[in-house]
């Protein structure tokens, strides 16, 4: 015969702390995503009032690809993420085989200096790189901001690939070497596949705050340079127009897509660690 399972008791309190905690997860998922079902349902009104549903139309995505200044923001500011996120891991991770060689003392200072962008304030960090560009008499534009990006992305590539770095087991690169295998290929067989994670991670964490910063990019760039947020910035003025509510519905989607596949992929690896062991 098969026991049947016993019901665990639950006091009054018990049951209250419960429900407390499920309403408690509620509210935060309504106060979080709330605000961007409302910005996806706007997307598609026909009627360019917010506070007047008009029906269903698609004429604010048709008006955000025929839009010239959206489209020149957009891919302004998916270059600069791009480019800033690509040199930093590059600056990034050199740093970091430099800085795993170094002793204690000159490696902590090192890593004090390096941190300072990032713990420090976004206007104080604008405020000083816009000081010292017009200091130096440089032109500020495109450039400007680029350089402005790599500055506070390095922290987070050195973080992330650092880690990574400590664990390598040395020993196995120096039996690769004794094996007869040079130190170029030594390094792209041994020790990279081991820090690859690290350098994706710091390259998709500084993409995603170069694609992400207004204060810093508000403060160092020049005429005629916009990204999606100094231009959202912009037209907040004038009242937003609804083919803002059509990029941002896009950039949601495309996101929420990349975290499905990255979740279901690292699942399918969890799954086949398991089956093996």
């Amino acid at each position: 015969m098969v026991e049947k399972k016993r019901k665990t008791y639950r006091s009054p309190v018990q049951r209250l702390v419960g429900a407390g905690g499920k309403i408690y997860l509620f509210l935060i998922f309504v106060f979080l995503y709330g605000p961007i079902a409302t910005l996806i349902v706007l997307s598609f009104n026909e009627s360019k009032f917010r506070g007047r549903w008009g029906g269903f139309s698609l004429k604010w995505y048709e008006s955000l690809f025929s839009s010239r200044e959206i489209m020149e923001a957009l891919w302004t500011t998916l270059l600069l993420a791009f480019l800033s996120a690509l040199i930093a891991t590059i600056l990034g991770t050199a740093a970091s085989f430099a800085m795993n060689r170094m002793k204690r003392l000159p490696k902590m200072i090192l890593m004090t200096v390096t941190n300072i962008p990032m713990l420090n304030a976004d206007i104080v960090t604008g405020i000083s790189l816009m000081l010292l560009f017009i200091a130096l008499r440089y032109r500020m534009g495109f450039s400007s901001v680029l350089l402005a990006h790599i500055t506070f992305n390095l922290p987070y590539v050195v973080l992330s690939v650092l880690p990574k770095l400590k664990q390598i087991n040395k020993s196995v690169y120096e039996a690769a070497l004794d094996l007869g295998a040079s130190r170029g290929y030594a390094f792209i067989k041994v020790i990279f596949p081991d820090i690859l994670p690290g350098i994706l991670t710091g390259f998709l964490l500084s993409f995603t705050m170069s694609l992400d910063d207004f204060v810093i990019t508000h403060f160092t760039k020049g005429m005629g340079v916009d990204t999606l947020s100094t231009k959202i910035y912009a037209e907040v003025r004038k009242g937003i127009k609804p083919e803002i509510y059509a990029l941002s519905t896009i950039m949601f989607v495309a996101v929420f897509i990349m975290l499905v596949i990255i979740n279901r992929k690292n699942g399918k690896n969890e799954n086949k660690e398991r089956t093996s062991i």
